[in-house]
């Protein structure tokens, strides 16, 4: 299997099932480079709650609470289920130490983490930002500290993150995902025809992967016996 399949995520910075996903992913991936074929992912962004202040004053139950209508027992219940089940995927959820916020200059950063090769890196330092080591992921000069451990620099970073520079790149993936018709994250979609939705087990993510590859593999070999004719 030669194709490499790409694949664009849509996913939020503060989405519990997005990291919880990308860990089940990953783990089709490796499985599928095994197989021998490969993959090229891009990140794409997808807010939530873009209409969340950045600095909440509260804490990710009162959010959970005030935001789906229920009540702080069903909130910590939910917070409870989706801790145990990031566990499950090695990934420690520690909610006491989140720090609720908006994401869009997260989603920035991500855009000029791509254009300088660091887009999975900086992904994968918010999310263990946010969810374990309580991070504030809302903060331009958190930010900029992020970009740099990941081996951005940190001033151009904090400059593209003062001018909005990627701004209109969020709000183009924002566009993308409405005309996709995605309502919830993360959202996969491999070369631009199928989309797997949510944070499927690895099997899943493994057979859209065989599948999409194989589709494409058909393409070619058809294509090229076309131009044989």
């Amino acid at each position: 299997m030669s194709n490499v399949v790409d694949v664009q995520i849509w996913s939020d910075v503060q989405c519990p099932w997005c990291y919880i996903g990308k860990r089940k992913f990953e783990a089709a991936v490796e499985q599928f480079r095994l197989e021998g074929g490969d993959v090229k992912v891009t990140y794409r962004s997808f807010e939530l709650a873009p209409d969340t202040p950045v600095d909440f004053e509260g804490t990710p139950i009162d959010y959970l609470s005030e935001r789906k209508g229920i009540s702080p027992e069903q909130a910590q219940q939910m917070v409870d289920r989706v801790s145990h089940i990031a566990a499950s995927v090695g990934l420690e959820y520690h909610y006491d130490r989140i720090q609720q916020t908006n994401t869009v200059l997260a989603h920035e950063l991500l855009h000029f983490a791509k254009v300088h090769g660091k887009q999975s890196e900086l992904k994968e330092r918010l999310l263990l930002a946010y969810f374990t080591e309580g991070r504030h992921v809302g903060r331009a000069d958190e930010l900029a500290d992020l970009a740099a451990e990941v081996g951005l620099d940190r001033d151009a970073a904090a400059a593209a993150l003062a001018e909005h520079t990627y701004l209109p790149h969020v709000k183009a993936d924002m566009a993308q995902a409405v005309a996709y018709g995605i309502q919830g994250v993360p959202f996969f979609v491999l070369n631009d025809a199928y989309g797997v939705s949510g944070a499927q087990e690895a099997a899943s993510f493994l057979a859209a992967l065989q599948q999409a590859a194989a589709d494409a593999e058909r393409a070619r070999v058809h294509g090229a016996r076309g131009g044989d004719a």
